[in-house]
């Protein structure tokens, strides 16, 4: 019997450093000294009028541009591959020079590692700082620092250690993370593939070994399942496919899958990779995908599995290293590519640009070539989309021109809790100055007492239809009923007036939480009882609501009516209108529902009458609404 064989795993590492640093002759070495290279490529190190005695020049063998070998720079970004026993590497050299960052943003957003270079006797240059805020920026996650040419400063530890120095300190200010510093030689070969003796005081590995070692096992995510589509398989009357590369998650033979934008949900068939089947496909491998139903999927949609969908947005906002040669400009136009769609994308402001040496943020009307900032894009239209962090395919977008079709930048989504607790902070600043909180000549015991009762605020949440509405009017009868003060505050009536100018993308849908626990809040300290009747499907905003009214004021009420349920109901007909495409960003459809992790108390309509959640209700108040005459 033939004994399994072990396939080694595969990590894409890229050199980034400025002009002259050694990245290529690196390579070259490292290529040499693990036997990766045929005798025509030694051959090729050769200068044409050197004898075969010369010295091999290493930089040659991924300088293979005319243009590079005139300049004696890097221009384009080089690609080599290699393996050993223990793992496959894909090496990415990317060009040093500053009017070349694009094509080294391009190498970095497929990189599982970046080994940084730095001249031992320049030091940390303006253009080493760039690329390692261009690396964070897109992901990487972990870094190795190989300090280069330790010859030419008499294999100094002292020189090392200066130079380590300075850059931690400059990458605690970026918050890198696994960081590796490693002395190295690259013309000689020391400590790339082996150790030598004129480095006693370096006890570490050498580089290879540290690149054969390195854990990148955990990087994928395989959560969160997202599938674009690219290609439509179309064999007539036999076979109809879907293919694309997974961006994140896992795929099995029998899952349920949604098809964004339209909503519509049907079940895997067969998966297969190339022209075998299989029964699962992980983030990063390509597929193609064959459905029981007959549903409408085409270039640019998206699968996902119903349970865990991406935000549908309208706005962008986004860190940006812009390559255009002209201007980005706030109020012009362009395209944006995300994922396998194309949508036109307008510039609504650009927030800063950050200064790479110091990494202060600088006010900004307009991103020159190579600049890095903040931006926030408004879409032509939606899309489904992830922050960076979460998923590298559905978290980024590129630039290009209308007029053009140039490459002009390349983007990363941003959280939007990060942005609004950034805009908050910014607001909050100039306001504790100027803004002075008055308290009047009533306490809130005072007013307890007028009302025989403590303020409080049931904050109920839950899909369209669960039936919020209906019990916050009716617990609001019941409390005036027994002579308690209470008033409801329902999602549908607040946005005729208070947040009528509110949508519902995330960023809305935050602020409209906001401004409505800003009211409860007001409410509670004029001494009513407040009930809440909204969907509030991010968890993060229903904190930010408990925080705004109070801990001991806030209490969360559960709906955890089930979609079936809910959509039989459909009293508004929204259900229907979104499962026909017509109401993008529903949740529950096309949008997520985050469930409360610790509710006050959990209601199922579907199962309870409304008077017996009533009693409910009811026993959860006991404490607030006793008669404290």
């Amino acid at each position: 019997m033939k004994a399994a064989t072990h396939t080694p795993d595969m990590l894409r590492f890229l050199t980034a450093g400025s002009v002259d640093d050694g990245k290529s002759t690196l390579i070259g070495r490292l290529l040499y000294d693990v036997g990766a290279l045929y005798d025509d490529h030694v051959a090729s190190l050769r200068s044409a009028d050197a004898d075969e005695d010369a010295d091999l020049d290493f930089s040659l063998l991924t300088d293979g541009l005319r243009a590079e070998r005139e300049q004696g720079i890097t221009i384009d970004v080089a690609y080599r591959y290699f393996s050993t026993s223990r793992r496959r590497f894909i090496i990415a050299d990317a060009p040093g020079h500053e009017q070349y960052t694009r094509n080294m943003a391009t190498a970095a957003s497929q990189a599982d590692l970046a080994v940084l270079l730095i001249d031992a006797r320049l030091g940390v240059s303006t253009q080493s700082k760039r690329h390692a805020f261009i690396c964070a920026l897109l992901g990487i996650p972990r870094f190795v620092v190989a300090i280069n040419k330790m010859d030419l400063v008499g294999y100094a530890e002292e020189r090392f250690r200066e130079i380590e120095a300075e850059y931690q300190e400059f990458s605690v200010r970026l918050g890198l993370g696994n960081l590796c510093f490693i002395p190295v030689c690259a013309v000689s070969g020391e400590n790339l593939v082996r150790g030598g003796e004129n480095m006693p005081w370096y006890a570490g590995p050498p580089l290879l070994s540290f690149l054969e070692e390195v854990y990148i096992a955990g990087d994928r995510n395989l959560v969160d399942f997202r599938l674009p589509i690219q290609r439509v398989v179309h064999l007539p009357g036999t076979f109809r496919g879907y293919g694309g590369r997974v961006a994140s998650g896992v795929l099995r033979s029998g899952d349920e899958v949604m098809v964004l934008p339209s909503g519509f949900r049907t079940r895997v068939a067969a998966l297969s990779t190339g022209m075998e089947a299989v029964h699962h496909a992980v983030a990063g491998q390509s597929v193609t995908v064959a459905l029981e139903d007959d549903v409408d999927v085409g270039r640019g949609d998206l699968l996902v599995h119903p349970g865990n969908v991406p935000q549908e947005r309208r706005e962008l906002e986004a860190m940006l290293v812009w390559t255009g040669d002209e201007s980005l400009v706030p109020g012009d136009v362009y395209l944006i590519k995300h994922a396998a769609r194309w949508i036109k994308a307008r510039c609504e402001a650009i927030h800063y640009r950050v200064d790479p040496n110091t990494l202060r943020r600088e006010d900004a009307d307009a991103l020159a070539l190579n600049d890095i900032g903040r931006v926030r894009f408004s879409l032509f239209k939606p899309v489904f989309a992830d922050e960076y962090r979460k998923n590298r395919i559905l978290g980024s977008f590129i630039i290009v021109s209308t007029t053009t079709n140039d490459t002009l930048g390349a983007a990363t989504i941003i959280d939007r809790t990060d942005y609004d607790a950034e805009l908050k902070t910014e607001r909050a600043l100039p306001l504790r100055s100027n803004v002075v909180w008055h308290e009047g000549q009533v306490t809130p015991a005072a007013r307890a007492a007028l009302f025989r009762q403590q303020p409080v605020t049931l904050w109920l949440t839950g899909l369209s239809g669960s039936g919020k509405s209906t019990l916050a009017f009716a617990l609001e009868r019941r409390l005036i009923e027994a002579g308690h003060a209470c008033f409801v505050l329902d999602g549908d009536n607040v946005r005729h007036g208070l947040n009528h100018d509110l949508g519902f993308s995330p960023r809305d849908r935050a602020e409209n939480i906001r401004r409505v626990a800003e009211v409860a809040r007001l409410m509670n300290d004029a001494g009513l009882i407040v009930i809440t009747s909204f969907i509030s499907p991010f968890a993060e905003d229903r904190e930010m609501a408990r925080q705004i009214i109070g801990p001991d004021r806030y209490r969360e009420v559960y709906l955890s009516t089930s979609l079936s349920v809910c959509e039989g109901r459909d009293p508004k007909g929204f259900y229907q209108k979104a499962r026909a495409g017509d109401l993008p960003g529903f949740t529950g459809i096309s949008a997520p529902y985050e469930a409360p992790s610790s509710p006050a108390v959990t209601l199922d309509t579907g199962a309870h009458s409304v008077e017996q959640c009533l009693a409910m209700l009811l026993r959860q108040l006991a404490d607030f609404i006793k008669d404290r005459s």
